[in-house]
């Protein structure tokens, strides 16, 4: 892929900001962010705003992607399990340094949007399913790495059961009214954590959203 000159504009605004990694940085300018961004708002997609989606669901902002990514620590990581595909930008970014992604999603109509979106993109690592995320995807665990992404009050316990021995997983969790960035890690099976930075998620949700239209509105 050609990096445009607004992407290239985007990565160093956010290596302004937050300095990036090698890898994360190739990642962000392999990943064309107007391909996910709804219909209406590609004069905005290399800004480093979140933008709103359907049902009330928000594409983070291309610098929040980066820490996220970041914070992972994905250097020789296989395998990274994500917990709310959304728009899929945040996938497509992890799909360029790991080897595999396991995404899922609860709302039905973004998730047949991402997978469109992965199709032309070329993008053939990206494993989607259709699930309230919470439970996680046993199928395939364990997994190395995984990142939740939208804010919760307390981890589910099958999604450190399925993280791997040694394994980080990361998450924005509301504490005292305040959303967190926070660290995950499973040593001897045994859970840590550690305060990141603040940040703004939408809270998670229980269940799913079935529909039976696809609107693909990039």
């Amino acid at each position: 892929m050609t990096t445009n000159i607004k992407q290239l504009q985007m990565v160093e605004d956010i290596n302004d900001n937050f300095e990036l990694y090698p890898n994360v940085k190739e990642a962000f300018l392999k990943v064309n962010r107007e391909l996910f961004v709804p219909k209406g708002f590609g004069s905005m997609a290399f800004k480093l705003d979140a933008l709103p989606m359907q049902k009330e669901q928000w594409i983070s902002s291309p610098l929040t992607v980066a820490k996220m990514t970041q914070y992972l620590e994905l250097q020789g990581v296989d395998s990274v399990l994500e917990v709310g595909c959304g728009s899929g930008y945040q996938a497509a970014i992890l799909s360029k340094i790991c080897r595999r992604v396991f995404t899922i999603e609860r709302i039905d109509s973004l998730l047949k949007e991402a997978k469109e979106r992965f199709k032309i993109a070329r993008i053939n690592n990206i494993f989607t399913r259709f699930d309230d995320g919470q439970r996680g995807w046993k199928a395939y665990s364990p997994y190395e790495r995984i990142l939740f992404s939208a804010t919760a009050k307390k981890i589910p316990t099958a999604l450190f059961d399925q993280l791997a021995e040694g394994g980080i997983l990361i998450a924005p969790m509301e504490v005292d009214d305040i959303q967190i960035i926070t660290r995950f890690y499973k040593k001897n099976g045994k859970i840590s954590s550690e305060a990141l930075e603040p940040c703004r998620f939408v809270p998670i949700v229980d269940g799913r959203v079935k529909s039976e239209k696809t609107f693909f509105t990039s």
